[in-house]
């Protein structure tokens, strides 16, 4: 396919997916050509990414209906399959965020998007057959991590196409639409599962105790046609950036970069925070408040936290990234406190939706957390480049800008893929918690204690009078 100069313009040969000429910092560029090209590719990677958290997160819904259609896995092996997808995911993170600028955003999307077929249709055969070995599910929750890796090489991507002040915006549109993945997953699947959806080709139903029936495997199949449709929307309708092209060895700068370790640690307790509770959640509900179906409610939090996460990014547009992301964390720690005041104690009294309320709320501040820390990094990579340029001639100006694009792209890939090591951390630490102590609460005074490292780091580094890098 042809290389074009202005594709919105019909401009030089016929148009093709690589754009050689993108300057979204150029108010006529953008207006005239760069909005709309921007546009089309942020709508095509947020159904995209969605896909991503629907496969990466399913097993958070699978696990609490594995023992009733015939398995018979502890509580314990259960937290690991809700918390494994998340360890796997992490780690393709940490590959994924240097993706991009390799081989292009448009291949590496349709690529990435496709692979997700791989867990979901194993997924969908092995629950059919109650001698399933315990070890291959772990291997196809760990295939699930694909999902998981996705996001870092999404948020990269669609940062090249985007002008500074609107990159909060747009990353916070795509993470927080895509994240709905999450919530979308949590409640269909019970609805799916439900009914013969894909007749004799779906497979035969399970039966359970009470007589009724199940289609557990509904809960993979079900993501294959979109898997199928978003990937060829992705291949014939999105773009490649030469622009944005680089090696890993000039992305790999960032390692060097205080600030790239510094942002990681605060996306940990904002996404971190997110996906970990979204993953724990269910058997959460489960363990503490035996009476209440966990698929009736688990929805709701990733529903919230999802929603609320573009208007975190606005609001960092608006008001600051440092001032929103360190007010966040204090609303963060009065949730958890809100959380631990309504849980059963030794297995007696709690309120459930006392409970429920204070982990919406927890939700609702890791969704604005994640659209706040996002908008931060563009920011202070590119006021980092500002600084270091300051004084020299136009050229060299234009490449510091290109440079610092670079940098924050590849650090907002590297920090999600830190972060998600939460969707691991968080729900294995609730069934250590609860191994070692019997309840929940050992786990959430750590996390109070992590959330307190946060708001004194963003104060001193980004939010204080005289700190290193106002944001």
């Amino acid at each position: 396919m042809t290389a074009i100069k202005n594709p919105a313009l019909g401009q030089g040969p016929k148009a093709g997916p690589v754009i050689d000429d993108w300057r979204p910092e150029d108010p006529h560029f953008w207006a005239s050509i760069g909005k709309s090209v921007a546009t089309r590719n942020l709508w095509i990677s947020i159904p995209a990414l969605l896909l991503a958290f629907s496969v990466w997160m399913v097993w958070s819904a699978v696990t609490v209906r594995l023992n009733s259609i015939g398995f018979s896995f502890s509580t314990d092996q259960l937290f690991w399959l809700a918390a494994l997808p998340g360890l796997s995911g992490a780690t393709f993170r940490i590959f994924y965020s240097f993706m991009v600028p390799i081989f292009g955003g448009r291949k590496w999307t349709a690529l990435s998007t496709a692979s997700l077929l791989i867990p979901a249709l194993w997924m969908g055969f092995a629950v059919q057959d109650v001698n399933t070995p315990y070890s291959v599910f772990v291997l196809i929750a760990l295939l699930c991590g694909f999902g998981g890796g996705n996001f870092a090489s999404s948020m990269s991507n669609i940062s090249f196409f985007y002008p500074k002040a609107q990159q909060g915006t747009a990353l916070g549109l795509n993470a927080g639409l895509g994240n709905l993945g999450v919530s979308v997953m949590q409640f269909c699947v019970p609805l799916v599962i439900g009914v013969g959806l894909f007749g004799a080709a779906g497979g035969n139903p399970q039966e359970l105790a009470d007589g009724n029936q199940l289609w557990l495997q509904n809960a993979g199949f079900i993501w294959v046609p979109f898997i199928a449709a978003v990937t060829i929307a992705a291949w014939f309708g999105m773009n490649d950036l030469s622009s944005a092209k680089a090696s890993f060895s000039e992305q790999a700068v960032i390692f060097t970069r205080k600030h790239n370790w510094l942002m990681c640690w605060l996306y940990i307790a904002t996404f971190g925070s997110f996906i970990g509770y979204a993953a724990g959640f269910p058997l959460l509900i489960k363990t503490q408040f035996p009476g209440v179906d966990p698929l009736k409610f688990a929805f709701l939090g990733p529903l919230v936290g999802a929603l609320v996460r573009p208007l975190g990014g606005w609001l960092a547009d608006k008001m600051g990234g440092a001032s929103v992301t360190l007010w966040n964390f204090v609303v963060m720690i009065a949730a958890v406190f809100g959380v631990l005041a309504f849980l059963p104690q030794g297995g007696e009294g709690g309120n459930f939706y006392g409970f429920l309320a204070m982990f919406m709320l927890l939700f609702i501040t890791t969704g604005i957390g994640n659209g706040s820390t996002f908008r931060m990094i563009p920011v202070i990579f590119r006021t980092q480049h500002e600084r270091a340029s300051a004084g020299a001639s136009a050229q060299v100006k234009e490449a510091a800008m290109k440079n610092a694009g670079k940098e924050s792209a590849a650090v907002l890939g590297f920090s999600s893929a830190v972060a998600a090591y939460g969707a691991f951390f968080i729900p294995k630490s609730f069934g250590t918690s609860m191994a070692l102590t019997g309840g929940p609460q050992m786990a959430l005074y750590v996390f109070i204690a992590f959330y307190v490292s946060c708001i004194l780091l963003t104060w001193w580094s980004y939010a204080r009078k005289g700190a290193e890098m106002p944001c």
